[in-house]
């Protein structure tokens, strides 16, 4: 093995740093879930009266921690562990979803996580972010949809891709969007110094 190689490899394992904030995300991520679910909940109602497919709008909250997660830690694996470890947290917190968050958090983070990997973790501006984004917010879509457990399952189907595009559209921009908002800014404080991210301020945003 080369030392280019090398350098690749030791450069993609996780350090004990990575797996502590990646824990610490996924920690907020699930406290997030759970104000998020809550107020859903309360915001849904309108919605569902209008037209409830809208409700996919407000899906993008769930996916955050695997946008930011990955965003900040780059290394293989960051945005399914850290949206899974969210869901477990949400789950644990009382969920009104049950044990089905797990498996909507493993897709979603999975879904983010082809996108990064199709770009063999390499790139992180602004339009992989929206992919990414846009990738959970497919997969969440989908498993409401199509799922045994799926909460609109009895949607019809026309309703069930329009509910599946709003949930694409709300994860491109709430989870991929603001998640990388969030990494150039907390890359300005400081915090992110011992990650490759650290420069994600001055990071173009296109390339």
């Amino acid at each position: 093995m080369t030392t280019a190689s090398l350098k690749k490899t030791a450069g993609r394992s996780w350090r004990v740093v990575d797996i502590v904030v990646a824990a610490l995300i996924a920690v907020a991520g699930g406290v997030i879930f759970w104000a998020w679910s809550q107020g859903a909940a309360a915001v849904s109602a309108p919605m569902n009266a209008a037209y409830p497919p809208l409700t996919g709008l407000l899906a993008g909250g769930w996916m955050i921690p695997a946008a930011l997660g990955m965003l900040i830690i780059r290394k293989p694996g960051a945005a399914l562990f850290c949206e899974t470890v969210a869901a477990t947290g949400e789950l644990l917190m009382g969920s009104q979803y049950g044990a089905s968050v797990l498996f909507s958090g493993f897709v979603q983070g999975l879904g983010a996580e082809i996108i990064f990997a199709i770009f063999v973790y390499r790139r992180f501006n602004l339009p992989v972010s929206l992919l990414a984004g846009a990738a959970a917010g497919l997969f969440c879509g989908l498993n409401d949809s199509f799922a045994p457990w799926g909460w609109n399952i009895a949607y019809s189907g026309g309703d069930k891709l329009a509910y599946i595009v709003f949930t694409i559209v709300s994860g491109a921009i709430i989870a991929g969007a603001l998640s990388w908002v969030a990494t150039r800014g907390l890359a300005r404080t400081g915090v992110l110094a011992p990650f490759a991210s650290r420069k994600a301020a001055t990071e173009p945003v296109f390339s």
